[in-house]
């Protein structure tokens, strides 16, 4: 029976450390779910669960019996375990794989803000990288702007939202418009300097110069411009308009961006917000009231929200579990940016 003891190998070693040091709580899973507990820490079936890969392969992996997991699979686990930048690095060099490039737009989330997105309850939080794709959201965004599950990436991003037209539920004021455009390129400009190796970005700007000519002629001015707050007006199919402030507020130590929607107190803008953070408010929404992180972008469940497993899934032969497409939703249109369509702000 020796094969079913753990093997100290580094890797194994580490998993079962980062697996117990972290609590359900600050996993993100739902009180129901956590039951009567012996130990500390993570039970294997529920990392399995919101890493998105099979409980049989996470045994494996830590009883050293699977030694080479994807590069997909150890973007799920960092993400799922909560580690660090230095521990998700070490934790790819462990499997014996290249740690994701600085070249290359991450879109890491760090305990910080994921205690953000789950303490935040009153105001619409979602967080984009670099190039303006919706990672991740709290509960009270999604309702705000369309559960942001079932977008394909290309339509989670602001700028290709924005210049192709798509349909969604936020409205610029006239007169901001083209500040708005001005300053969402000069970003993509901006993210292409530090990012140059970054293939979706550039397949994301040659697509829009070659369709859009107002993107086109944007790109090729070189601007360079700053956000600024903003006020936009959201569309929700139960509560009707609302008006609400957007500011933009940058993760420290990353290119992660925070787009708060607040409406003024005492207005009738802030009731129906309030009442979009209970129950009678929301009717339009069927998406989970767990934060969601964008399985594509951070490697867990998904937009689907923690604790749940993806609505659309294919298995792998590493026993990993991921959505058949692209997915996950929601993108902001702007630097001020409120939401807009199912799942994106505009």
């Amino acid at each position: 029976m020796t094969g079913s003891r753990p093997a100290d190998t580094p890797l194994a070693t580490a998993l079962r450390h980062w697996r117990t040091r972290l609590t359900p709580a600050a996993a993100g899973l739902p009180t129901a779910l956590r039951g009567v507990r012996r130990t500390a820490g993570l039970r294997r079936e529920e990392l399995a669960l919101l890493a998105g890969v099979s409980v049989d392969y996470i045994v494996r992996l830590e009883q050293g019996r699977a030694a080479s997991p994807s590069d997909q699979i150890l973007a799920a686990l960092a993400q799922t375990l909560r580690l660090s930048d230095a521990e998700r690095r070490h934790l790819f060099l462990l499997a014996g794989a290249t740690p994701p490039g600085d070249d290359r737009i991450t879109a890491t989330l760090t305990p910080g803000l994921r205690r953000l997105l789950d303490q935040m309850t009153g105001s619409p939080v979602g967080v984009y990288d670099a190039a303006w794709t919706l990672v991740a959201w709290n509960p009270l965004y999604a309702d705000l702007v369309g559960d942001p599950a079932a977008a394909p990436e290309r339509e989670r991003n602001i700028a290709w939202q924005h210049f192709t037209g798509l349909p969604g539920r936020v409205r610029h004021a006239p007169g901001r418009i083209a500040r708005f455009e001005s300053a969402l390129v000069a970003d993509l400009r901006t993210a292409t300097a530090r990012y140059p190796a970054d293939e979706r970005l550039w397949a994301l700007i040659g697509d829009l110069r070659r369709s859009v000519p107002r993107f086109a002629e944007l790109w090729e001015a070189h601007l360079v411009d700053d956000h600024e707050s903003d006020t936009k007006t959201v569309h929700h199919p139960v509560l009707g308009p609302l008006t609400l402030d957007c500011d933009v507020l940058s993760a420290p130590g990353t290119d992660l961006r925070l787009v708060l929607l607040t409406a003024a107190p005492g207005t009738p803008d802030a009731e129906k917000l309030a009442r979009l953070a209970t129950a009678d408010g929301r009717g339009s929404t069927n998406g989970s009231r767990a934060c969601g992180v964008c399985g594509a972008c951070g490697g867990q469940t998904g937009g689907h929200g923690i604790g749940q497993p993806p609505r659309a899934y294919t298995s792998g032969d590493d026993g990993s579990f991921g959505c058949r497409d692209d997915h996950v939703g929601a993108d902001v249109q702007g630097h001020g940016g409120a939401a807009a369509g199912r799942g994106r702000a505009g």
